[in-house]
């Protein structure tokens, strides 16, 4: 009997890390960044741009974790249901894809333009690096939105959660590996091939984005329509 219970949390997290991992993965896009990385850093040693792409990791671990763990419950002491976070936040990530799918080389140079400002400065890990290229406003509106999906149920917290954030730290380490391989991404790819990796991942995002909207709809209607339809009771 105590088998099930932990086969119900390993189960609930892994479900957790499953939603959240392409989610996270595909609006930071870490194997299309890392070619905007490898310009950036270009007059940098690799040692250099090895340690810098693992101090990026670690900055973007803290954004991601924050956003996950804080950003619904700030935004729900504002008065902010969850129903309309998720509703929210749903269709700004589905906006976000759409336009990374629709108009890769205009986001390429937006983040590339956001960058430029790391050339020539001895402390750039975390800005311009990690916020606003890595981990900027997208990925943050995302891992809010993701939050928002916690359940209401105290004790699945912790498996949400649980999940979530290895999540995050498996996008990190991604980030890393990619970020200090960035020489090696560049010759493998190119910009042709980093086009087609980021048009698939916004695909995924765009779907994850619509499938958090309905639920926050779902979640809105079914208790009007459960009332409407349900005879009162004196």
């Amino acid at each position: 009997m105590s088998i099930l219970p932990g086969m119900w949390v390993l189960s609930s997290t892994i479900n957790s890390f499953l939603i959240a991992f392409p989610a996270l993965f595909s609006i930071v896009n870490p194997i299309g960044i890392a070619l905007i990385y490898h310009q950036v850093t270009a007059d940098r040693s690799r040692a250099e741009r090895t340690a810098l792409a693992w101090r990026v990791a670690a900055y973007s671990l803290g954004v991601m974790l924050a956003s996950l763990w804080v950003g619904a419950t700030l935004i729900g002491f504002f008065g902010v249901s969850l129903s309309a976070l998720r509703v929210a936040g749903g269709l700004v990530v589905a906006v976000r894809a759409w336009e990374m799918l629709s108009a890769p080389e205009q986001n390429e140079g937006r983040k590339q333009e956001q960058a430029s400002t790391a050339r020539g400065t001895s402390d750039d890990a975390f800005f311009p690096l990690t916020m606003p290229l890595t981990t900027g406003p997208g990925t943050i509106s995302v891992a809010i939105a993701l939050s928002a999906s916690q359940p209401k149920n105290t004790i699945d917290l912790i498996p949400f959660f649980t999940g979530m954030s290895g999540a995050a730290l498996a996008v990190a380490l991604t980030i890393g590996l990619f970020y200090a391989s960035a020489d090696r991404v560049v010759s493998l790819l190119g910009q042709a091939g980093s086009r087609v990796v980021t048009r698939m991942s916004a695909f995924l995002l765009l779907c994850i984005g619509v499938q958090i909207c309905l639920t926050g709809v779902q979640e809105a209607l079914v208790p009007l329509f459960t009332a409407r339809i349900m005879p009162s009771h004196v």
